[in-house]
Formats: C-alpha cells, structure tokens, sequence
C-alpha cells in the first residue's frame, strides 16, 4: 500500500498539473470563440477527470486547433520585433518576424492577440494584422493609434470592425475614431446595427455615403444628417481630415480602384504617404 508520504508527494504532483486560471486582463473582450476562460475551463474538467481516475494520460488528449497556420487559441507565442516605424506622434507600425518564408494563416479581418510587459504591468491587446494576408516572413501591426480615419468601401468594412472593437471594448483606449463607409443603397450598408452602437461611443463617429440614392427623406432620422450622397470625392475627403481634432491615420480598404482614389486624396487633403495603410 502507499505510505502517508507518497500519497502526499502524488497530491503535489496533481496540484502542480492543474490548469492555471487566467487573469481578467487575459480576456481581450473581443468575443473570441473560445475565449482563454472557456479554454480554462475545458481544462480543469479534463484535470478532474484525470484526478479522479489517477489517469494522466487523459490530460495529453487536446483536440488539434482549426487553425491555418501555428497560432493558437490556447497559448502564447513569442515573436522577435524586426522593425518598428513611428508614423505619427502617437502611432507605431511594428513589424514581427515570422519563422523563414512562413505565413501568419489568418483571415481578413481576423484579429490575434499582443501580451507585454509595460512598467511592470501585464497588459494584452487586441490587433488587427495591417499586412497583407500573404506576406511571407513577417507581419506588422499598428500599436497605440492616436486618431484614426476608417475609409471603408462595401465588404472594406470587414478589417475595421475587430478595430473598432479593440478601441471601444477598452475603457482606457481614447482613440478618437471616424468611420466613414460608402455603399450603393442604404439597404446596402452591412453592420447597421453593430455601427449605430459603436456611433453612440464618445471617441466613435460614423458617417456613409450612397452612390445610388439621392433622398434624405427616404432614410431613417439618424441616418439623415450622417449621410452623403454620390461618391466619397475630394471635397468630402478633405473636409473629414479637416474635421478631425489633429492629422489622422487613415485606413483604406475597398476595391482596388476605391483605395487608389482615396490614396490621392488622402495626399491632396495635406496626409503624408505614411500617414495612410491601405488593406
């Protein structure tokens, strides 16, 4: 039979394969599916299990994350920064490397997660990858955005949301934000709902432009004072950059002849080529 001190000396050996359970501030607040805590506690149950039937072997039955590249819902990995560019006072393109010729796998529109250490404290954040789906080798990302201008054409809208969910699901983020989305039909826009929520955030304006209607009467109250009609041209441009409390970063994503537009009047409304990405 097991003597008192190996029963005690197995206990200690279970109580040090017990899952540690994450702070709050491991939670981003994005909505993740899963998120650290579900993982957390699929874990524990998986420890419990194994406890109670002195099994160990069922704690190495993981399922293989759905994921198309390395990331993984379930851990942290480290990442060498090879460059970092300041683009504005406040606003920092960083660029991370990626193991030889390989791809960061995720989606447009897919965010990851950054952890750091910053005076002592643990903070993590949510991101939205600013480079290109297929890069190879590396990827960047923009940390600590001053004031950023969204233009966003159609389905372009899709990189701004896990942005604008990062800003505004952070109390502390004071990122002033001005999204302007520009579709065909007011039954066109995606994301009302989502969009009229993020409006209603102090930093958060929201403002659309209809190529194909010409009414203010056919559109809601409080849509009317936010919407223009015809194309998102010079005019517009300029008055949104000049609108804004200081020079903006803007983000650009629509079609290809949509982000070339916008690139030049971005440039002509007084916005140096670096204060500009374009998806």
């Amino acid at each position: 039979m097991m003597d008192e001190k190996e029963e005690d000396d197995d206990e200690e050996a279970w109580l040090q394969l017990r899952p540690v359970e994450p702070l709050p501030s491991q939670c981003c607040g994005s909505g993740c599916s899963p998120c650290v805590f579900d993982l957390y506690d699929r874990d524990l149950a998986r420890w419990e299990a194994a406890r109670a039937s002195k099994d160990r072997s069922l704690l190495r039955g993981k399922e293989a994350p759905n994921f198309p590249s390395k990331l993984s819902p379930e851990t942290f990995l480290a990442f060498r920064i090879s460059a970092m560019d300041k683009l504005t006072q406040d606003t920092y393109r960083v660029r991370f490397a990626l193991p030889g010729s390989s791809q960061l796998g995720l989606r447009p529109g897919q965010h990851l997660i950054l952890r750091g250490i910053v005076d002592g404290l643990e903070i993590q954040r949510a991101y939205t990858p600013i480079s290109p789906v297929n890069a190879e080798g590396y990827f960047e990302v923009l940390i600590k955005y001053g004031e950023l201008l969204m233009l966003a054409s159609g389905t372009g809208l899709a990189p701004m949301v896990p942005l604008l969910h990062s800003i505004t699901d952070n109390a502390e983020d004071e990122t002033f934000v001005t999204l302007v989305g520009c579709f065909r039909t007011f039954e066109g826009i995606y994301l009302k709902t989502f969009l009229q929520e993020q409006a209603r955030f102090w930093n958060v304006r929201t403002f659309f432009v209809l190529s194909q209607e010409n009414s203010p009467e056919q559109l809601p109250w409080s849509y009317r004072e936010k919407t223009r009609f015809g194309r998102l041209g010079q005019d517009l441009i300029e008055e949104l950059v000049g609108s804004c409390r200081r020079k903006p970063f803007a983000l650009v994503c629509g079609s290809a002849q949509f982000t070339e537009d916008m690139a030049k009047g971005l440039l002509r409304a007084g916005l140096a080529e670096d204060s500009y990405f374009l998806f």
